[in-house]
């Protein structure tokens, strides 16, 4: 871990910016005292694809087809 002032910081942002890409953490300090903290970014995850399961899955004709009566009347049942 490097600890730089401001304004060693400004003048070599571009090097401490490589530090941090090569996984060093660089702390940046105001009067001897730390303000901040530069530090790689956490890998973001993978996207997700669509169309993975193209094919492996089937819909069945009847799937929007509408419901058996007995099942409709059990969400009709009075309170």
């Amino acid at each position: 871990m490097t600890t730089v002032n401001v304004h060693e910081a400004k003048t070599q942002l571009s090097k401490l910016i490589e530090a941090v890409e090569a996984g060093e953490e660089v702390i940046i300090a105001r009067a001897g005292k730390p303000v901040a903290r530069l530090m790689p970014l956490e890998a973001s995850k993978p996207r997700r694809r669509l169309g993975l399961l193209a094919g492996q899955l089937t819909v069945p004709d009847d799937f929007d087809a509408p419901l058996p009566d007995e099942v409709l009347n059990s969400f009709y049942t009075p309170l």
